[in-house]
């Protein structure tokens, strides 16, 4: 094995960070890292079974634990007996945390991080596409959420750093990158002169004009500027896909998570690029079962689906965040949690795979995985191929049917 094994639970940010410590931490092949997540009380379940599944496997490993939730629950992980060393969201970008020390628990406070290092990967050793974070931490404070307090106030990576990583990573072959971050819309206020996501963006065509495909990971609707938003809509190296945080349906349930958007204002931000960009995709995050939700507020965000176009939605059953002003509201019980999630996924599977099939017959650009035999669509619909493609390249494909959840195409004549 060459190199360090690292597990990453959770989101495109963690992707980037993994393989920016797996540079890291080259050569070190009997060490383990768990790049964990916190979003979720079932997302920090799944990290404390990846790593008890990670020493029955490897038993003379060296396990070290970071992400968000080592960062808010080091202690959790410092009791268990099968992890090394806990690693704060700081330090994880610090080569010399991967070293053998004394030190089990290295968190420091997030809070007091004011500036974001360009830290970028120069390869994804899983990916065709590649991630590059140019923000970081969240200075909003919805109430159901931990995050901000595992990354920090938001910060912004400089414009020329992103540039050149972006330049490098072309250089290396990579024929898409996707621009991560936790908020990624709330970019360039604490940089000089308070640069905008958008402004960014052209900076990166300009000055990388070899690049085809740029695509955004999660945004925040009620951050989209006009200036932001004539790129979505009008930019043909902007992928046609937007992935938004939206999170409800319901307006009162949106002013009791904090969040500053209404149900309305959804709906008019999809309105308003499909209107100019018809082949543009939807995706969005949904928490299902919110405290003090009722059925009639559920149905508001169940609706949101059809009247957003979602096709790629991620459903997140409520769990309370200890710490967190929802944690403390009056809870739905388990069972319509479960039951509630179960229906937000239903009714986005039905709306996806309507909008798969539209999709038979058309003549799509698709980037080949590593693999050769599967890929992306521009609007991010996966596709899987009669005969293995040249890996990492971007090809013509006819949508010839639907199979398993997966686009079937052929290379174009």
């Amino acid at each position: 094995m060459a190199g360090p094994d690292i597990i990453t639970m959770g989101c495109r940010l963690n992707i980037a960070e993994s393989e920016a410590i797996r540079d890291m931490a080259s050569g070190q092949d009997d060490l383990i890292v768990v790049n964990s997540c916190a979003v979720t009380a079932e997302a920090v379940r799944q990290t404390r079974q990846a790593i008890r599944r990670a020493r029955r496997e490897r038993p003379d490993a060296r396990i070290l634990v970071t992400g968000c939730a080592a960062q808010t629950e080091p202690q959790t992980f410092a009791a268990m007996a099968e992890v090394d060393g806990v690693i704060g969201n700081r330090e994880k970008m610090e080569a010399a945390s991967f070293a053998l020390v004394a030190e089990r628990v290295r968190v420091s406070d997030i809070m007091a991080v004011r500036d974001t290092a360009p830290h970028m990967a120069s390869a994804f050793a899983d990916h065709a596409r590649a991630f590059l974070e140019v923000q970081n931490g969240c200075d909003h404070r919805c109430t159901f959420c931990i995050i901000p307090y595992g990354r920090g106030n938001s910060r912004s990576v400089p414009a020329g750093a992103v540039v050149e990583k972006a330049k490098q990573l072309v250089d290396a072959g990579y024929r898409e990158i996707v621009l991560t971050g936790v908020d990624v819309t709330s970019y360039g206020p604490d940089l000089p002169g308070s640069p905008s996501l958008g402004l960014l963006i052209e900076r990166i065509l300009k000055g990388v004009p070899d690049l085809p495909r740029l695509r955004l990971s999660s945004i925040d609707s009620v951050e989209i500027d006009n200036r932001l938003l004539d790129l979505i809509a009008h930019e043909p190296r902007m992928m046609p896909h937007l992935h938004l945080s939206l999170q409800a349906g319901d307006d009162l349930i949106l002013k009791r998570m904090k969040r500053r958007h209404a149900r309305a204002d959804a709906i008019r931000i999809v309105e308003t690029v499909k209107a100019a960009r018809p082949d543009i995709s939807i995706g969005a995050d949904i928490i299902a079962g919110f405290p003090t939700e009722d059925e009639a507020m559920f149905e508001n965000s169940l609706r949101l689906i059809d009247e957003c176009s979602i096709v790629h939605g991620h459903i997140f059953p409520y769990s309370p965040r200890t710490g967190t002003p929802a944690a403390r509201m009056p809870q739905i019980d388990r069972a319509t949690i479960k039951a509630r999630a179960a229906r937000l996924r239903d009714a986005c599977a039905t709306r996806r795979e309507a909008w798969l099939r539209s999709l038979i017959g058309t003549t799509q650009s698709v980037l080949v995985e590593r693999s050769g035999l599967s890929g992306h669509a521009e609007n991010f619909a996966p596709v899987r191929f009669t005969e293995g493609q040249a890996p990492s390249s971007i090809m013509r494909a006819t949508i010839t049917g639907l199979e398993n959840g997966s686009l079937i195409a052929q290379e174009a004549a």
